[in-house]
């Protein structure tokens, strides 16, 4: 089955691109760990009390968890140096968003090249952190430092109230998901997601890396989804439509009989973190816009083992696949051209360079 046939969302469909909170934290967040004791290797019968010590059914209380990321603590916000430029969001965090121009100018594309580079470093460098027993707050303490040293605010930094320097999202986490306590796992899979601002301008890019020895239908996955990502690239054209980029993506995905999320999707990206264009990374002939020279925006497909609805947990960041089963990422910022398109965050030293089948 195709994904449009297995991912129809309950929901009403909807357009995010970075979810706006209805209740917008200004302050740090803290949530208690959810689980205070450790599953034992052989797992009770659904009917049998829970290992737990609740006293209720295994049934009803933790086999519905049972394998999936839990939530743990979430620190308070770091600061950023003085010393270092900061978006207008940075004190307040709440994002007024303004009519920018979807061409942008020579100077805005060079400080674009700039801050597409500094992401990419950061990226690639957290990324050799991945390893068994790491925890994602250590990703991101590393993250927040290598910014900083590099004279760059990161972007999510009370974005919208968001906590922390970059999102890091386990298995079947889709995205947005806070860095916490937990300590990734032999066989996770683990995307990080970072946004640099410097010069005036965003870099935002992404990449799934491997935790330990990972299963092969979980490598498969996250190879696909690379691969979908730079199918997306390939289809940037001046004079050609958006749909050309999502309806590469979703041919390609759907050759593995996988999902395309749908709820999030790509943006425009340049002095505002987030602007009017939207990617989607599924085929829509509404999705109509002209890509020309000079636009730039970024190309983040989300790909699912099942099926592509979501739920989101109660810190109003993480999203979550409704069936629990696994999802990828990767993603680039794009600057269209009179040619090929130009990988801002790609090239030497980052994460995913170039095309797969150009490596």
């Amino acid at each position: 089955l195709g994904a449009p046939d297995r991912g129809r969302t309950n929901e009403p469909e909807r357009f995010i691109s970075m979810p706006r909170s209805p209740r917008t934290r200004l302050t740090p967040i803290l949530r208690p760990m959810s689980v205070t004791a450790t599953a034992p290797a052989i797992l009770p019968k659904a009917n049998d009390a829970c290992w737990c010590g609740s006293g209720r059914k295994y049934k009803r209380c933790h086999k519905k968890s049972e394998g999936r990321v839990l939530p743990g603590v979430v620190t308070p916000m770091r600061s950023v140096p003085d010393t270092i430029a900061r978006p207008s969001y940075a004190e307040t965090g709440e994002v007024v968003a303004w009519d920018e121009p979807r061409i942008k100018s020579s100077d805005t594309i060079q400080a674009m090249r700039h801050a597409g580079k500094v992401a990419a470093e950061v990226l690639r460098l957290a990324g050799d952190m991945v390893a068994p027993g790491v925890t994602t707050e250590e990703i991101d303490i590393y993250v927040h430092d290598l910014f900083v040293e590099r004279g760059a605010y990161p972007s999510t930094i009370n974005y919208h109230g968001y906590p922390k320097a970059c999102c890091t999202s386990v298995n079947e986490v889709i995205c947005h998901g806070i860095p916490d306590s937990r300590p990734l796992q032999d066989d996770d899979i683990c995307n990080i997601d970072v946004t640099g601002w410097i010069g005036g301008v965003h870099g935002d890019t992404n990449a799934t890396f491997f935790v330990g020895d990972v299963d092969p239908e979980s490598r498969q996955l996250v190879r696909v989804t690379e691969e979908c990502t730079w199918y997306g690239i390939e289809a940037v054209k001046p004079g050609r439509p958006l749909s050309d980029i999502g309806r590469a993506i979703e041919d390609h995905a759907k050759k593995y009989r996988y999902g395309v999320v749908r709820a999030f999707v790509g943006h425009g990206i340049g002095e505002q973190f987030h602007t009017d264009i939207q990617v989607l990374h599924y085929y829509d002939s509404r999705a109509s816009v002209i890509m020309r020279p000079g636009m730039t925006f970024t190309i983040e497909p989300m790909i699912t083992l099942g099926a592509i609805n979501f739920k989101i947990w109660d810190d109003d960041w993480t999203a979550v696949t409704a069936d629990g089963k696994r999802t990828a990422q990767f993603e680039h910022t794009i600057l269209v051209t009179d040619d090929e398109p130009e990988v801002l965050t790609g090239g030497e030293g980052a994460a995913s360079p170039v095309a797969p089948w150009k490596r």
